[in-house]
């Protein structure tokens, strides 16, 4: 059994070029695909980059003060870190402030100005149902009434194939014939209004079927007259749209069509809101040839609303047989529907791209919100202090870096020479793999995490000191530096291991367990810990062996670092042979 063993043991020590070999194509194809990505440098965070603060303040609704909770902040900070993430911002922190008052910061770079317009757009999903809808040029009263009979040719948002369109995603939905003429928008409001509140109000008395007629009548020539006034081009007068509305009556909205003009709608009564949606994602449709749309599956009770819903839009001519998904007042989108959809799922196909598709569907998950917010304060947040607070980082990264080289040269001399070309590897690692994790994962560099690389520095140093040292222990006992090399390794490789587990067990604890810049600290320390394992045994191990075999360092040059006489080596034990038995001469 000893033989093959040592046969094992020779095979090992012959071939670590293997090793050497391996770690460098690893580091050219990460190198390659750095630059083929063109993802040359690592994404910096809000303190590095810059980017933008803003600070939502929860307004609790009359006669409900009671639903600004823990609870309910806790899932608007949920909902809202989705909705950024959603649209691939990284390292974006949401988080609560106080009772009332919850921060997020999105740094700047890719998709951060989608995000800061959807973190704002706070209110709650609703679907409505299109009464009316117009192009909105700022004409004021003079500005056409919308045709009640919605045809498609009065239509001024484009062609109908511009539309978008909502179908059973599950099955190819046939046009349906209309079957009833488009109401008038009188008519229309009539028939979705609500009584007036002054009426049913007053005790011991119910308003007549008259009178209710009468004031929706009133409430609906009002809306109108508001509508052919509204002007969706002004930002002033659209940020009021809706204000105070409840979901339960009429509103008037704005949105912008495919063409991005500005067009104004009035809606009824709201019939589905943002819960009833389960999930909503942006598809890539290439069977149909539709390209990007928007898929949707609804929760039960949403599933029965909205094919209540979409039945009845169903008979309707254009525009009333569209339904508006209105978000903090504003209509995202105005689909479409030829037939009942009543499996659960919809497709909103339309003139989507990519981006379009997906900031819809990223609304249409994460749209409700348990509280309504308005903006406090949104600030631009410079990187000058977080460059200046970098750059005295790596002054002092620089330093310590200097003074760990120092300690290598002056106490191990040749030896320093396999660390320093082991940090530099490291280092490639690291950088290359940040530059990468990126655009993959969302990894962006921030302070704390300059901070773990720092620390790493030191882990590093760490198992190279140890493997030294066995090296060193080995000499001392009176072993040449070949078999020296090859016997401290077993045990330098468990101290190795040990320490390097539970440095990336702590960082794996503080990952999980912590929010914020934190996690980019434990996710480079843990990062670096593993790349520290890889180092040392793909690269140092393999490379001290192959300098074992220089007559430099194997004859134990003083500048080595592995002088036997300057480590105190002992002279190799032998065996003393034991005494033979006493001849007797007499009988010899």
């Amino acid at each position: 059994m000893a033989t093959p063993k040592k046969g094992r043991s020779a095979s090992a020590q012959s071939k670590p070029g293997r090793s050497l070999a391996l770690i460098l194509i690893a580091i050219v194809a990460l190198t390659g695909g750095m630059f083929a990505s063109g993802h040359t440098k690592p994404r910096l965070g809000i303190d590095l980059a810059g980017g933008t603060s803003i600070t939502l303040r929860a307004v609790p609704e009359a006669g409900n003060e009671s639903a600004i909770n823990k609870t309910n902040m806790d899932t608007a900070v949920s909902i809202m870190e989705r909705r950024v993430n959603g649209l691939g911002v990284s390292e974006a922190e949401v988080q609560t402030q106080g009772r009332d008052n919850i921060v997020v910061n999105i740094p700047k770079g890719t998709n951060s100005e989608q995000a800061r317009k959807q973190v704002g757009t706070t209110a709650k999903l609703y679907f409505r149902p299109v009464i009316a809808t117009d192009i909105s040029g700022g004409k004021g009263a003079d500005s056409p009434s919308p045709s009640p009979t919605g045809n498609p040719s009065d239509q001024p948002s484009g062609k109908a194939s511009d539309k978008p369109e909502a179908t059973d995603k599950n099955s190819a939905s046939p046009s349906a014939t209309p079957t009833t003429q488009g109401r008038a928008v009188t008519e229309g409001l009539k028939a979705d209004a609500t009584p007036s509140a002054s009426a049913s109000d007053k005790p011991g008395t119910s308003p007549s079927p008259s009178a209710s007629g009468g004031t929706a009548e009133a409430d609906a020539k009002a809306l109108q007259a508001k509508y052919a006034k509204l002007d969706c081009t002004d930002t002033k007068t659209r940020s009021t749209v809706g204000d105070g509305v409840k979901a339960s009556q009429p509103t008037l909205a704005c949105g912008k069509n495919s063409s991005g003009q500005w067009q104004k709608y009035i809606l009824g009564p709201a019939e589905v809101d943002g819960t009833d949606v389960d999930k909503a994602q942006a598809v890539l449709n290439t069977q149909t040839g539709a390209g990007w749309t928007v898929t949707m599956d609804f929760t039960d009770a949403g599933a029965k609303k909205f094919g209540d819903i979409t039945g009845k839009l169903a008979q309707n001519q254009p525009p009333q047989n569209q339904f508006a998904i209105v978000l903090d007042g504003d209509v995202v989108s105005d689909p479409s529907v030829k037939q009942a959809l009543t499996g659960g799922n919809a497709e909103i196909s339309g003139n989507f791209n990519q981006q379009s598709a997906q900031e819809l569907s990223n609304m249409l998950s994460y749209g409700a919100l348990p509280l309504t917010f308005k903006v406090d304060s949104m600030t631009t947040v410079t990187a000058a202090l977080g460059g200046d607070q970098l750059q005295a980082g790596l002054i002092a990264g620089a330093i310590g870096l200097a003074l760990v080289v120092i300690y290598l040269l002056a106490y191990y001399r040749g030896l320093s020479f396999v660390a320093i070309l082991s940090l530099l590897v490291s280092a490639a690692l690291t950088y290359t793999l940040m530059a990468l994790l990126g655009p993959a994962i969302g990894f962006a560099l921030n302070l704390p995490a300059v901070c773990g690389a720092i620390v790493a520095i030191g882990i590093t140093a760490d198992s190279f000191i140890v493997y030294f040292e066995r090296v060193r222990d080995e000499i001392r006992e009176g072993r040449t530096l070949r078999p020296a090399v090859e016997r401290a390794w077993p045990r330098a490789r468990r101290t190795i291991l040990v320490s390097d587990f539970v440095s990336f067990l702590a960082a794996a604890v503080l990952f999980i367990v912590t929010v914020g810049k934190v996690r980019g600290f434990a996710f480079t320390l843990g990062l670096t810990t593993l790349l520290d394992v890889v180092v040392v045994f793909l690269f140092t191990k393999p490379l001290l062996t192959l300098l074992a075999r220089r007559t430099f360092f194997a004859s134990g040059h003083k500048w080595s670092g592995l002088d036997p006489k300057s480590l105190g080596a002992q002279p190799p034990l032998r065996r003393t042979r034991r005494p033979s038995a006493p001849v007797d001469t007499k009988e010899a």
